[in-house]
């Protein structure tokens, strides 16, 4: 633990920080490499650290197995196989994910590879390549944390009411959204279009221009926005809240108890942009093709693994916020039950039915996956590459007996990495969610190559 003054005057905040006093380092790798890390808790509590999105043995991924006692050192080691994107690492501490988020604990990760290294892309870190991590917290009137699903306060990298300079050029945001249950429905104040170059696990075939996008926990992209000739004049970053439906985190509005928060169901700014000087060698131009992803053949799923999401009634598990909790497949997480032996080398379509009213932001851990459908509509271009997260719509009608499931699917090939011993997660990426048990596991079974 260790202290921050985040509000700007009055107690510091007690936090928790990984080489500093809130957040972490970003670790930048390159594509083929092997990794070493030293992981030393100096927490009074157990933690672990998982690596979000990478492709790694199940020994390190650092999920609730993977326990770090105080004062223990853990050495993770693997070698990079992910593509060029943004990804990031948390705890995953059995039931303790979202205290340990809410402190401040994680970081992101950048993977640079030769194709995206061969582009005309922004990449001088913090002058035109940004790292946005966007999340809320509440403060008491010590201006300590308090742990709950939403936050009063918009903070970005750290900061209370933040703002940045960046060049009149083509700028690159790294967009993660960090937060414990708030979706981010991202957009300017002079409602420019942006440009949309990576999903979750790297680039899309060409850059996507949009007004907005609706970025929902745990899920990354990265934007290009053309600020050239606009020296001088300035920007906001904003969430567009207002307009999104009841039933997608940050879209209720609660006017009591523990999901009241002052920006739910609002229109916010979360980043002040000020366009400053051009740098010397400015990106001017968006490309107008980024790679040729590859994606999975369905024909070549040798399984469709049928999942369910629903709402449970009854459940009286302490941490949970009254009687009601969201499952997975009717049933709340065992972390010594498995539900899934996947046989490496296999390809997967796992197909998620849910008759939840709330949307919940799917994670699995060990691949990153391609989006066959949602409802039977195949995913929106920003969504069409690689992905670690999806989001599982609410089903339609709202709450009560009528109203139609929503089913996604997805495919994904799992490679490598056998290991009968220690299992891989799937989750609800809503920290409060996976503590009460919106969770799962897997080990994949098998040789491998």
């Amino acid at each position: 633990d260790t202290l921050k003054q985040i509000v700007s005057s009055g107690n510091q905040t007690i936090t928790g920080g990984i080489n500093g006093n809130f957040w972490g380092p970003t670790l930048i790798f390159n594509k083929g490499e092997t990794v070493h890390l030293n992981v030393l808790n100096k927490l009074n509590d157990s933690t672990t650290i998982h690596w979000h999105g990478m492709h790694l043995p199940a020994v390190m991924d650092g999920g609730p197995h993977q326990v770090i006692p105080p004062g223990t050192l853990w050495q993770p080691f693997w070698k990079v196989t992910n593509n060029a994107a943004t990804y990031w690492y948390h705890p995953h501490l059995h039931e303790m994910t979202e205290e340990h988020i809410t402190k401040g604990i994680g970081g992101l990760i950048i993977v640079r590879d030769d194709i995206e290294s061969a582009l005309a892309l922004p990449r001088t870190y913090g002058i035109d390549d940004i790292p946005l991590v966007l999340t809320d917290r509440d403060f008491n009137s010590s201006n300590q944390f308090e742990t709950v699903p939403y936050g009063d306060s918009m903070i970005v990298n750290g900061t209370l009411r933040p703002q940045c300079t960046v060049p009149a050029q083509v700028v690159r945001f790294r967009i993660l959204d960090a937060a414990i249950e708030r979706s981010y429905n991202i957009g300017f104040s002079d409602n420019r279009t942006f440009y949309v170059i990576t999903s979750d696990g790297g680039l899309l075939n060409a850059p996507v221009p949009v007004t907005r996008y609706l970025l929902h926990v745990g899920e990354r992209i990265e934007i290009l926005v053309d600020c050239s000739g606009k020296s001088g004049t300035s920007v906001d970053l904003k969430a567009y809240n207002s307009s999104i439906s009841n039933f997608v985190a940050g879209g209720e509005n609660f006017p009591n108890g523990p999901f009241a928060n002052a920006l739910g169901k609002k229109d916010f700014t979360m980043l002040h942009i000020n366009i400053g000087a051009q740098t010397s060698s400015p990106i001017i131009s968006i490309p107008s093709t980024l790679t040729q992803n590859t994606l999975i053949e369905q024909s070549t799923a040798t399984v469709t693994r049928k999942l369910t999401i629903s709402d449970s009634t009854g459940v009286t598990k302490p941490q949970i916020l009254g009687p009601n909790a969201f499952i997975l497949n009717h049933r709340l997480f065992n972390i010594n039950y498995n539900d899934y032996q996947v046989p490496v080398n296999s390809t997967e379509i796992w197909e998620i039915t849910s008759s939840s009213v709330f949307g919940h932001p799917f994670h699995i851990h060990d691949v990153e996956f391609n989006i066959i459908s949602v409802n039977g509509a195949p995913p929106e271009a920003a969504q069409a590459g690689w992905k670690d997260v999806v989001f599982i719509p609410g089903k339609s009608g709202g709450p009560g007996p009528g109203g139609a499931n929503t089913v996604v699917k997805f495919i994904a090939k799992f490679d490598d990495y056998a290991d009968s011993l220690h299992p891989f997660m799937f989750h609800c990426h809503i920290a409060l969610h996976e503590d009460e048990g919106m969770m799962g596991q897997f080990v994949v079974t098998g040789k491998s190559t």
